[in-house]
């Protein structure tokens, strides 16, 4: 049977050992605490039970902290609070903080992120109410500074192109552009050439990441033009007018000559809708879900996409409309005309939201930019128009082309392109809330044939344009807003990511009811037509409803519920209503402005009757 050995004089006991484990380690401050208490120096533990008969009895009435059994660093009792002193907070290791306090944000980059306009003053309303606007302004104002903060963290910057000293920038290619940047953004300047089936329409999707085209002899295809991937490709065996993604990359809409058809990417055919014929121009809005049509007939037809109903069919009175664009800002529909007027339409009235003049002869182009600000038009006089869509609807700047610009198209910070037969001229501006000046051009390019479309690709410094020879991709720098946001317009996203975006876009879709010129004017409140409803009302009841009720007063016990009684306090309720009436009516009127004297040279005998 074995048996343990013994421990030998070198090897330390258990107990010991396990108090060797025990022993924590010292801290600076307990030198420090033990160097301040009372001068005495510092010195290994103490064993509690060999000296607790030495240790001198606390006694019961002190205030003195009781020593944590954790951590040996004594807690040292609070100052009283008119005695601190606010310092700067020190870290472990001693060093002051340079730059206290949270980081300062710049007023105008936190104004461009703020949604509420604090020029206007709240109104006078309940206290209740009053306070849930001053929290909601007070939200909004600590979002707009985390947005101004996080602004830091974004990866790109916008590109722009610059000439040397007296450098025009306009005479320089595309084959210079694409030798001077790197490998990946040389990849996307492509030609396609399909001269078969020319000419061609074009349209990226929301996500700037796949490209459909469609010419006007059937040809219709998709592809991921990043990786040239080809998604479909078919032959309608029909003349195709336009084409057009909607609300996701996976489904399309083509403009055949007789109706309206929807394909999926893999170009096999869902829908046929009769019920839109003729179509030449598509157009989709994406918040809305709605397909808006413009047809040889004269009409305006509004699909909803996302239940297949068409929700207004409006009759333009103007003949054939070949010339459309959307507002992104206020989903507004803009109509060029051949008598020169543009014509804004919503699919909640019949007539249209307002009309502006602006050539002299027919509209051959409109575009609006990203912002909803500006809008540009073409017409048959040559003419080249910005227009401001705040106020009056008044031209900002014009210019005469050689050749009147067919098909215009803006970018997401606010460059301008235009299609003059075989060239196309790309003007810019100041920045993206200014127009672009029309002085000189930012960039020009000669194609192989005449522009059909164009379209800039988003987040993307790229301009696809669609000619009779095919389809050509331009670099254009500083065109595109170079960050996205992940959770609205995602390129990267996965198929399970993109069905769970459409999910949440459909149950935040915004009814078609909504759409009009100011969309702000939808957080006030309509007091002509509350009143004209009240009124209606009023006269359908044959009473008011809301009318407040005459007062009665309560009985009383012990003999105070007397006739007399009851008509007194009903009196006097009745003079106060009607002295409360009289003084607010005394508060409204103007104060009478006394009338100033006239001086005269020699008094007269009827001053006497002047008061």
């Amino acid at each position: 049977m074995e048996t343990a050995p013994k421990p030998s004089k070198d090897v330390p006991p258990k107990k010991n050992r396990l108090q060797a484990k025990r022993k924590k380690p010292r801290r600076y401050w307990d030198e420090e605490t033990t160097l301040t208490a009372a001068g005495a120096s510092p010195g290994p533990p103490r064993n509690k039970k060999r000296n607790r008969e030495l240790r001198p009895q606390r006694p019961k009435n002190t205030n003195i902290a009781k020593k944590s059994r954790i951590s040996r660093k004594p807690q040292l009792p609070k100052k009283p609070r008119e005695g601190r002193n606010l310092e700067p907070q020190r870290s472990v290791s001693g060093a002051q903080d340079p730059f206290p306090g949270p980081a300062p944000v710049p007023v105008e980059v936190a104004r461009k992120f703020r949604r509420i306009d604090k020029s206007k003053k709240l109104p006078h309303s309940k206290s209740k109410t009053r306070s849930r606007l001053e929290v909601a302004e007070a939200e909004e104002e600590e979002i707009s500074i985390k947005a101004a903060r996080s602004e830091l963290l974004l990866a790109e910057e916008p590109g722009f192109l610059e000439g040397e000293d007296g450098e025009d920038t306009a005479k320089i290619r595309q084959a210079d552009i694409v030798e001077a940047v790197d490998i990946a953004s040389a990849a996307k300047h492509f030609d396609l050439n399909l001269r078969q089936f020319g000419p061609y329409r074009l349209n990226y999707s929301p996500t700037g990441r796949h490209l459909a085209f469609g010419g006007h002899r059937g040809h219709v295809a998709a592809l991921d033009w990043v990786t040239k991937r080809l998604m479909c490709e078919i032959n309608v065996m029909e003349a195709v007018r336009d084409i057009r993604f909607l609300h996701s990359e996976a489904l399309l809409a083509v403009a055949q000559n007789r109706w309206l058809h929807i394909y999926d990417n893999q170009g096999i055919e869902l829908h046929c809708i009769r019920r839109c014929d003729r179509v030449t121009r598509l157009e989709f809005l994406p918040f809305h879900f709605l397909l808006a049509t413009a047809s040889e007939t004269g009409f305006l037809t509004y699909l909803d996409v996302s239940v297949g109903k068409i929700v207004a069919a409006l009759n333009a009175r103007a003949g054939r409309l070949d010339v459309m664009t959307k507002n992104p800002y206020n989903a507004v529909i803009h109509l060029g005309h051949s008598n020169g007027t543009v014509s804004l339409w919503s699919p909640a009235m019949k007539e249209p939201l307002a009309k502006i003049l602006c050539h002299r002869g027919g509209v051959r182009a409109v575009a609006v930019d990203s912002t909803g600000t500006y809008m540009a038009t073409s017409g048959l006089d040559h003419q080249l128009k910005i227009f401001d869509l705040r106020g009056m609807f008044q031209p900002l700047s014009a210019r005469t082309l050689p050749q009147g610009a067919g098909h215009l198209a803006f970018s997401q910070r606010g460059l301008l392109a235009a299609g003059m037969g075989d060239v196309v001229n790309i003007w810019a501006g100041q920045g993206k809330a200014s127009p672009p000046s029309l002085e000189q051009p930012y960039l020009t390019h000669r194609l192989s044939g005449h522009v059909h479309g164009l379209h800039f690709c988003p987040f993307e410094d790229v301009l696809g344009v669609g000619h009779s020879g095919g389809i050509t991709s331009m670099l254009v720098p500083g065109a595109a807003e170079p960050n996205f946001d992940g959770l609205e317009s995602n390129p990267y996203r996965s198929q399970k990511q993109r069905q769970e975006w459409e999910v949440k876009a459909l149950l935040e879709k915004v009814p078609a009811e909504l759409i009009c010129l100011d969309p702000r004017a939808l957080a006030e409140v309509d007091v002509i037509s509350l009143e004209q409803e009240k009124k209606e009302r009023i006269e359908r009841l044959g009473y008011d409803p809301e009318a407040k009720a005459p007062f009665q007063p309560k009985p009383k016990q012990k003999g105070r519920s007397s006739t007399a009684s009851l008509v007194k306090r009903k009196r006097k309720v009745m003079d106060k209503e009607h002295r409360d009436k009289v003084r607010q009516s005394l508060a409204q009127q103007p104060q009478k402005q006394e009338k100033a004297k006239l001086p005269r040279a020699q008094p007269s005998a009827l001053d006497r009757f002047v008061r």
